[in-house]
């Protein structure tokens, strides 16, 4: 069973800029947490600047978490909104050299200041990396809506990644209806599940997300999830105790 748990870098900025001591603190945090997650779950991606919010880089916290776990495996979301190519290749390199196993090109929050878009596009920036090779190297990843329509998607599905993580779902339908259409093209599925628990509420609300489907039933969710695709993605942005007690009941 491939689980994969997704971690939150710690924010660099809290009214003020952190200072070194405060960010050694959060880093060593979030390393204990990865430390403890990594006993129940195989695998661990790591999130890029969610809200536009800065954090520090989800490469940099890839390390941390190599460097103590050689085994597991670890995926980073790379967002292209602020970003331009060269910086983006910079990325991708040290994704490869730091032994990542993949990344997730993705557009990413505006931020709260500061210009909002690059103008880069992710499905055209994992084409043109494919094209370079960059793919052979390490795995590449979109994300798709919940419910796509299939007829719109065209260009994610010609720029040929190893597969797409889904946006949060709610329903097995949901899961199925990806699974048929892309699976069979060749294409890896990552559906992402959100954990309902009442500190994930405000996430789920910024969302207008709606778990009730599965609420009362999460460990079964997960696994019925984990059956029609090969791969879930635990999503517990708010709630790490909870996240280890459903983990556990997957082991």
């Amino acid at each position: 069973m491939t689980i994969t748990y997704e971690l939150n870098p710690p924010k660099v900025i809290q009214d003020t800029v952190l200072s070194h001591e405060e960010l050694q603190n959060s880093v060593n945090k979030l390393k204990a947490k990865a430390f403890e997650v990594s006993n129940v779950c195989n695998s661990i991606h790591v999130t890029d600047s969610v809200l536009g919010i800065p954090r520090i880089s989800p490469i940099t916290i890839g390390v941390f978490i190599r460097n103590s776990n050689d085994k597991i495996e670890l995926s980073a979301s790379v967002r292209v909104r602020d970003r331009n190519l060269t910086s983006l290749t910079q990325t991708i390199c040290d994704a490869i050299l730091l032994d990542l196993n993949a990344v997730l090109i993705l557009k990413g929050d505006p931020p709260p200041a500061g210009p909002k878009d690059s103008k880069l596009v992710p499905s055209e920036v994992v084409k043109q990396f494919n094209e370079q090779g960059f793919g052979k190297k390490i795995d590449l990843f979109l994300s798709l809506p919940s419910n796509p329509n299939f007829e719109k998607i065209h260009k994610k599905i010609e720029a040929q990644p190893k597969g797409f993580v889904t946006q949060v779902i709610s329903s097995q339908d949901q899961i199925t209806k990806i699974v048929d259409k892309l699976k069979p093209q060749g294409f890896k599925i990552i559906p992402c599940i959100l954990l309902p628990s009442e500190k994930n509420l405000q996430s789920a609300k910024r969302l207008n997300f709606d778990w009730s489907n599965y609420s009362n039933d999460v460990v079964g969710f997960i696994k019925e999830a984990h059956k029609i695709s090969g791969n879930v993605l635990i999503s517990s942005p708010n709630d790490f105790k909870r996240a280890l007690e459903v983990l556990k009941k997957l082991t």
